[in-house]
């Protein structure tokens, strides 16, 4: 059996075993979401050894000669060494500047980082807490034009991240993961194009991004923007405030029953759609199917699913 090390820690693994089942098996408790190599939460520094990725491309070659892996996607296969993410070594310092409920139990927060963060509108990036709660959340900021990071933070259901943040305070410190990530973008060459963003619940936080990401770079083909939410739509007034001053864009807030009949895509439509889909997994593969089924080629909807604190089975 292959030694697996962490720290002063060492103990034998079946060959071929999941890294991040081991670790959290052994109770390191490194955070996960989506376990599919899209979140990055699960970074762990391999310090001696090599484990076997199935998504070698996933990080960056810097990164990866650093010896960063995602432990969602590596398996044991002989004597291996790892530390685990330190958000006070490896992480980077940011103070909460604004905090706002603007409606339900939603919580708009918004951070100054200590240096600048390079990111794309769209991805996600993992907070810790000062107890080391490590949660990922998707930016609802714009780079270069705001100088803070905002993320949408859902506090409706029991989660430790959630909890912590609804006692935190301007002026608090989190701490920042090492990089951003995620498969949502806005492409220039879309701009003529039909460009709908679903979202449901605080996967809107994301697409919040993108849609003023395209309107700023003058996207000329139909908009439109469907927020399902079983409580209260928590963008409403910008998001109506944009469509009022943009002829192509049309905000739909629905409740999730309407969704189905609200993914009706003209025939001719279909073929030219781009479609940015996040939220839960299940409205993401739902507005996924639909929209295939409905003649949209599979390679026009980029899909970001998020997992509840129950889901991903986090501390």
């Amino acid at each position: 059996m292959p030694e697996l090390r962490c720290g002063t820690r060492a103990w034998p693994v079946e060959a071929g075993s999941n890294l991040l089942d081991a670790l959290n098996g052994a109770g390191l408790g490194v955070p996960y979401s989506c376990r599919a190599g899209h979140c990055q939460a699960c970074l762990v520094r391999c310090t001696a050894g090599e484990p076997l990725d199935a998504q070698p491309e996933a990080l960056t070659p810097e990164r990866r000669a650093a010896g960063w892996r995602l432990a969602c996607q590596c398996r044991v296969v002989d004597d291996l060494a790892v530390e685990t993410f330190d958000p006070l070594r490896d992480g980077a310092p940011a103070r909460v500047a604004r905090l706002d409920w603007p409606a339900g139990r939603v919580l708009r927060l918004w951070l100054e980082p200590e240096r600048p963060l390079r990111y794309r509108p769209g991805q996600h990036l993992l907070l810790w807490t000062a107890a080391g709660v490590a949660r990922p959340y998707s930016l609802a900021s714009l780079p270069g034009e705001e100088p803070w990071l905002e993320f949408h933070i859902d506090c409706s259901a029991p989660g430790a991240f959630s909890q912590a943040a609804q006692a935190l305070q301007v002026g608090d410190e989190l701490r920042l993961g090492a990089l951003a990530s995620g498969a949502l973008r806005y492409e220039p060459e879309w701009a003529a194009q039909p460009l709908w963003l679903l979202a449901g619940g605080t996967g809107l936080a994301p697409l919040w991004a993108l849609l003023r990401q395209a309107l700023a770079a003058g996207h000329q083909g139909p908009l439109r923007v469907l927020h399902a939410s079983r409580e209260a739509h928590y963008l409403s007034e910008p998001l109506q405030a944009l469509a009022a001053a943009h002829d192509n864009l049309q905000v739909e807030l629905l409740r999730r029953e309407q969704l189905d009949a609200a993914l009706a895509v003209p025939r001719l439509q279909a073929r030219q759609l781009r479609a940015l889909v996040c939220g839960p997994p299940a409205f993401v593969e739902a507005c996924s199917r639909r929209l295939y089924m409905q003649g949209v080629p599979r390679g026009q909807i980029l899909a970001d699913a998020f997992l509840t604190h129950a889901e991903a089975g986090q501390r």
